[in-house]
């Protein structure tokens, strides 16, 4: 699986550095516009997460997949005691899944929650929030793909004070992109 998401890496890499060098030369070309202009975002912009799994979750690494393809720069961990982990930054049990994801700020992100509600929440940064979680692993969110399967799940918003209320409701397979 490592093998394969380095050679992805290297493969849209070599893409875009060809497709940038005959970008150059199109855009010197007297009176022509360039033909190709690919879409790259900056690295400075790319949203860091470090993600704790267990090291055999293959729906964890479907949803590292996923956000990576949407701009984020993930990193794995597979700690021996993944519970101790999300003990120790605040979830409790009845909002866990499968992963926890940490932000540079410290923020949590737990389960299967579609990217842009990450980025959403990073731009708000709602006040007094310890993150966002998707507890248990709802058919059809992202990383938990089966077919046209789908089951509606609320993203809620984790609270510094124990609670937690709906910060997004997906009730269909298109609202998670």
């Amino acid at each position: 699986m490592i093998f394969l998401r380095k050679f992805r890496y290297f493969l849209v890499f070599s893409i875009f550095t060809v497709l940038g060098f005959a970008n150059i030369a199109l855009a010197e070309a007297p009176a022509t516009a360039p033909l190709i202009k690919p879409i790259v975002k900056p690295a400075a912009s790319a949203v860091h997460l470090d993600v704790y799994k267990s090291e055999t979750c293959m729906c964890c690494e479907k949803w590292i997949s996923n956000l990576e393809s949407k701009g984020f720069h993930m990193v794995a961990h597979h700690p021996a005691d993944l519970n101790q982990e999300k003990v120790k930054r605040g979830i409790s049990p009845k909002y866990q899944s499968c992963h926890t994801a940490i932000s540079k700020d410290g923020y949590v992100f737990e389960g299967h929650i579609p990217a842009y509600v990450i980025h959403r929440f990073l731009t708000e940064k709602p006040k007094g929030a310890l993150g966002l979680a998707v507890p248990g692993m709802p058919m059809g969110s992202p990383g938990m793909e089966m077919g046209n399967h789908f089951d509606p799940y609320d993203v809620l918003l984790l609270k510094a004070d124990g609670s937690s209320s709906v910060y997004a409701h997906i009730s269909r397979i298109d609202q998670q992109h």
